[in-house]
């Protein structure tokens, strides 16, 4: 990758999960910002928000974001509305607004109110003046029909609001891709695996050297709108929802009918919890404990959408996955409140529930290799990178398709915003990146 003179670069992975951010240095090097939260120095500032009114205040709206935002959520978790996995609404058309403390916030609105605090938790760390910003952004964004030209704009407006006015959109795991290629002591053709929380994002590239530097093609980009927080939903599906109701019944004068199943699809999507419980859907579930057949499960429902117990699921079903990744067996226990769900879940069960999204993940996979003209044997190196390449279905998904001598991994959480830094050093940069429709 050749270098070009910049004034400054900033890459930014606003992640569905995690933010990362990071800088062009003087001398080449991608320097990753740190935050001083609460209880250590990060780099993945988790991409949540918090409002709560000002105490004596009611007007006055208290914003945070990050880990500070999970500690106002857990200190009061009544008087706060807690957002997280906010970007899987960006391309949706469906999304227009949501209201909080009164007040009417669209997608912008909740984007800048994030990155206003993401910089003000950077403090002197954040570059001066208005560097060239390239964001990542998925192959294909996540939700139903999303729109890629309407998230885009989403993303101008609430970046410009920062006093950027170069703002760029390269894709996640081409980035992934300059990040690994500068371990690579020769050519290469790569597929790089980009696993978040919302997308999983596939890259081929092919990296040569030319005069002495390292050069690289860009051959073919797929994706999926499934990964981590599409495994979370079959988890919940399988171990939460029936014990909140899901699969019973209710009376309606002398009929038996199901619990409509929409009241557990918030759960597909985090971010959906805070809106289900200020929606109409909240209070029709408060009447049907009074009818259901099993009245304590809705009551359990409604205590956990009342108390705002979402983040705390969110831990369990985190806490979950990691031991699974690392043994065959493990418990399932989330805990809040009055409700406890405890289980144990095998390995292989999990491996079941997720069937559908390995498939949709493998499809994309064809997609990438078809469009790029190469075939298995045509790659040198299988990059996998983010949350989700941690998952052993996920790896011998790869392993089994490529080779496991094939597979190389590393910089998880930091690899895209790494490489959008690196990518700000390229001469050709609209080659690589792009703006937003106007």
């Amino acid at each position: 990758m050749s270098p070009r003179r910049s004034a400054g670069v900033i890459g930014i992975d606003f992640g569905t999960t995690n933010t990362v951010v990071s800088t062009l240095a003087g001398d080449g090097q991608a320097r990753l910002i740190h935050f001083a939260a609460p209880a250590e120095d990060i780099v993945a500032f988790r991409s949540a928000l918090s409002f709560h009114a000002a105490e004596g205040e009611p007007s006055r709206r208290v914003i945070e974001a990050g880990p500070w935002a999970i500690d106002a959520y857990v200190e009061e978790p009544l008087e706060t509305r807690f957002i997280q996995s906010f970007k899987s609404y960006a391309a949706s058309p469906l999304f227009q607004e949501t209201r909080i403390l009164g007040r009417r916030y669209e997608f912008p609105d909740l984007l800048s109110a994030f990155l206003l605090r993401l910089r003000a938790h950077a403090g002197e760390a954040w570059p001066e003046g208005g560097p060239t910003c390239i964001i990542g952004r998925p192959v294909n964004f996540a939700g139903l029909r999303p729109d890629p030209d309407l998230a885009l704009a989403r993303y101008q407006t609430a970046f410009a609001r920062l006093g950027f006015t170069d703002i760029r959109y390269a894709f996640e795991p081409v980035a992934a891709a300059f990040f690994f290629a500068r371990t690579l002591k020769e050519d290469a053709t790569v597929l790089v695996g980009d696993f978040g929380g919302g997308t999983s994002d596939f890259s081929i590239v092919r990296f040569h050297r030319e005069a002495g530097e390292i050069r690289s093609t860009a051959l073919s980009n797929a994706g999926v709108g499934v990964a981590g927080d599409a495994f979370d939903y079959r988890i919940i599906d399988h171990l939460v929802s029936p014990e909140l109701g899901k699969g019973s019944s209710y009376k309606a004068f002398d009929n038996v009918l199901p619990i409509p199943n929409r009241y557990f699809t918030a759960f597909a999507r985090w971010e959906q919890l805070a809106l289900l419980r200020a929606s109409k859907d909240m209070r029709d579930i408060r009447a049907l404990v009074r009818t259901s057949l099993e009245p304590a499960r809705l009551a359990a429902l409604v205590e956990v959408l009342d108390d705002n117990h979402g983040y705390r699921l969110y831990q369990a079903i985190s806490r979950l996955k990691e031991a699974l990744s690392g043994g065959e067996e493990a418990t399932f226990l989330f805990e809040a409140g009055s409700v406890r769900i405890e289980k144990t879940v095998r390995r292989g069960e999990f491996e079941s529930w997720i069937a559908p999204e390995l498939a949709a993940m493998e499809r994309a996979v064809d997609e990438a290799l078809e469009r790029a003209g190469v075939g298995p044997e045509g790659l040198d190196r299988v990059f996998l990178t983010g949350g989700s390449s941690f998952v052993p279905a996920v790896r011998r998904l790869f392993a089994r398709r490529f080779g496991e001598g094939k597979l190389e991994g590393g910089g998880e959480l930091v690899s895209i915003a790494s490489g959008l830094a690196y990518m700000g050093a390229e001469r050709d940069l609209d080659q690589w990146s792009e703006r937003a429709p106007s």
